[in-house]
């Protein structure tokens, strides 16, 4: 486990300072640390559109639509013959997060879902494999007769998204395939709104199952929005799965106004943590939000300028480590809020992929807890039940600087030459 920025080593002397660390601590111990992620396997193929063609396909910019194979193939053969198709990558929202993940933790991930029984050179479950992290574990996908799933991604002049996807195999995972002991020993579960769309299909089935069994061995659920239409098909479904399962919620700010009728990302945040305990809040070129719970007696206040917006000194206790509410005693709501890292690159190549992105950076912070509670169990950080190894100050740096990466570059995944965090003065306390 590579552990989430730079860490100052700490010396300790005399030899019974309180903290130290223990001469026989092995660093380089292999401790049994990964995340489990369900997903619609497929590749994105991303097309030059211009409006006119959306309108010829009945697409809303900006929304995402399961086409048949017959439509999803004439819009891939349209646009090849006429030269727009800019690229083709691995893609799908779990996929995308999972790669990530161990690019950044470079540890072990695995990934839940469907994939051709049969892989020829060069074809799309090829060129998927190819192009995931190999620390990404695919032993427990179900093998299918069918084609991969494909996502046609249009970006129109304006940049915007629409996503026009062909389902192929893709539903088709079943109850059988999800590994009840892989999930009880993770560190966290990831699952997504695009799985619970088709309430018929096996997948619908299988994602219960599994959310099932992480809520019986305590692993944490994380839950991607995924699309605002879908959202508002359905917003008291999703209500109630959010209150009964998920313990950290990602979205943007159309999905979650979808989801609450709100349009203000702070008060969004205030809100969602009625119904979870950690959410993730991407804002465009507004940058991010995290709000989150702690205990009152393990609250960190800032030393941080305070802001006020729509709740006053918001960033009061951002120095916080998130907890899970019911681990709280006196629990309050915290917040903290960053700008786009730089202010955002010069030329942003694709949004595709950003909300992912900052979302695997939480999943390698809640991960490197669990590693670091495993290998020093008696150090101070754990000093109390936390999910998260930072706080949410240092976790909205993280994402922020991570999503940075994809909005830079065609691909929306990381590669693996990636910048190293900093680390701010106000983890000096949280040392190992």
């Amino acid at each position: 486990m590579r552990f989430p920025g730079k860490r100052r080593s700490k010396h300790y002397f005399p030899v019974s300072a309180k903290g130290r660390l223990s001469f026989e601590t092995d660093f380089n111990r292999k401790e049994n640390v990964y995340i489990v992620g369900i997903d619609q396997l497929l590749v994105d193929i991303e097309i030059d559109a211009s409006f006119e063609l959306l309108e010829e396909f009945g697409l809303k910019a900006g929304e995402s639509y399961v086409l048949s194979d017959k439509d999803v193939e004439d819009l891939y053969q349209r646009s090849y013959e006429e030269g727009r198709i800019l690229g083709q990558y691995a893609g799908g929202a779990v996929g995308n997060t999972l790669h990530n993940y161990s690019v950044l933790s470079d540890d072990q991930s695995f990934a839940l879902g469907t994939i051709c029984e049969t892989i020829k050179v060069g074809d799309y479950a090829f060129k998927y494999i190819c192009s995931t992290s190999s620390k990404v574990d695919f032993s427990y996908l179900q093998p299918c007769a069918g084609q991969m799933a494909r996502a046609m991604c249009l970006i129109t002049p304006d940049k915007e998204r629409t996503f026009a996807i062909g389902k192929g195999i893709m539903n088709q995972l079943t109850e059988e395939f999800i590994p009840d002991d892989l999930i009880k020993n993770s560190s966290a579960l990831l699952v997504t709104a695009f799985l619970l769309r088709d309430r018929n299909a096996p997948l619908y089935k299988a994602t219960l199952k599994a959310v099932s069994i992480a809520k019986e061995n305590d692993i944490p659920v994380v839950f991607a929005l995924g699309t605002s239409s879908l959202i508002e098909s359905d917003t008291e479904f999703f209500k109630n799965f959010i209150r009964e399962n998920v313990n950290v919620l990602a979205m943007n700010r159309d999905e979650a106004q979808a989801l609450l009728g709100m349009d203000d990302p702070l008060l969004i945040g205030e809100e969602i943590l009625d119904y979870t305990d950690l959410a993730l809040i991407t804002d465009g070129e507004r940058g991010l939000y995290i709000a989150s719970w702690a205990c009152e007696t393990k609250a960190r206040e800032t030393k941080d300028k305070l802001h006020s917006k729509s709740i006053e000194n918001y960033n009061r206790f951002e120095y916080s480590r998130s907890q899970l509410k019911a681990d709280c005693s006196g629990p309050v709501k915290i917040y903290s809020h960053i700008n786009p890292f730089m202010g955002g690159p010069e030329n942003i190549e694709n949004t595709n992929g950003a909300g992912d992105a900052a979302l695997s950076a939480i999943l390698h912070d809640i991960a490197a807890n669990v590693y670091h509670q495993k290998l020093l169990p008696h150090s101070i950080k754990h000093d109390g039940k936390y999910l998260t190894y930072s706080s949410i100050h240092q976790l909205c740096k993280y994402a922020n600087r991570t999503s940075y990466e994809v909005l830079k570059q065609k691909s929306p995944r990381l590669s693996h030459n990636l910048p190293v965090k900093e680390q701010s003065l106000e983890e000096s306390y949280w040392e190992m």
